[in-house]
C-alpha cells in the first residue's frame, strides 16, 4: 500500500474520532429541571462556582467539561413576569448582553418552544476586550447560547459557553443540549 494513502487514512480516522458526536446523558439539575449533557461533564465545585460566577444570585447548577473550557449553567430566581412576556423582554435581555461584551454577533434571537415551554433564545459569538488601557491581552471570544424561560413565577436562565475556537465542533451539540431542557 502507498504510504500517502495510509497517512490519508490515518488522518481521516483521527478526524473522525475527534469530531464524533458527543454522547449526551440525562442529567438532573434540580428537582424540577433536567437536560441532556455530555457524559464527561462534571458538576463544578462550590469554590469554582464562586470564582467563575460571582453574582448575587448563585447558579442552581454548573456543569463543566473535563478541561474546564466549556460551561453549562442554570440560574433560577423569582419573576413577576409570565412566559407570555418573553417577546417583550427580548430587547431588555439583548441590551444586557450588548452591555456585557465589547462586541456581540447574534446568530439567532427568537422565542422557541422546547418540550412544552417557551424560551427566549440568544445564540451568539461575543468578544470581550480588556479595555483597562495598559493591557495587551488578546480579546476573549466565545460562542454562547443563552435561554430564558418563566415557569411558576420563576425565571430560569440556561447558559452554555464554548471557546470560539471550538464553535464549529460544538455548535450542533450545544443546540442539542439546549433543546433537551425539561422543566416540570
Amino acid at each position: 500500500m502507498n504510504m500517502r494513502y495510509l497517512a490519508f487514512l490515518a488522518i481521516i480516522l483521527i478526524a473522525g474520532a475527534t469530531f464524533a458526536q458527543t454522547k449526551l446523558k440525562k442529567t438532573q439539575l434540580s428537582k424540577e429541571v433536567s437536560a441532556l449533557l455530555p457524559q464527561d461533564f462534571m458538576p463544578m465545585p462550590d469554590d469554582g462556582i464562586a470564582r467563575k460566577y460571582p453574582a448575587t444570585t448563585r447558579p442552581l447548577a454548573v456543569y463543566t467539561s473535563p478541561n474546564g473550557q466549556i460551561d453549562f449553567s442554570v440560574t433560577q430566581r423569582p419573576s413577576q413576569f409570565k412566559a407570555g412576556d418573553l417577546n417583550m423582554l427580548r430587547e431588555f435581555y439583548k441590551a444586557n448582553l450588548l452591555e456585557r461584551f465589547t462586541k456581540v454577533d447574534f446568530i439567532r434571537e427568537d422565542v422557541t418552544n422546547v418540550k412544552g415551554n417557551d424560551f427566549l433564545v440568544f445564540e451568539f459569538v461575543s468578544t470581550l476586550a480588556d479595555e483597562r488601557g495598559a493591557s495587551n491581552l488578546a480579546p476573549v471570544q466565545k460562542y454562547s447560547i443563552i435561554q430564558y424561560t418563566i415557569k411558576n413565577d420563576q425565571l430560569y436562565i440556561f447558559t452554555l459557553h464554548v471557546p470560539f475556537s471550538q464553535k464549529n465542533d460544538w455548535q450542533s451539540t450545544a443546540r442539542d443540549i439546549m433543546n433537551s431542557i425539561t422543566i416540570k
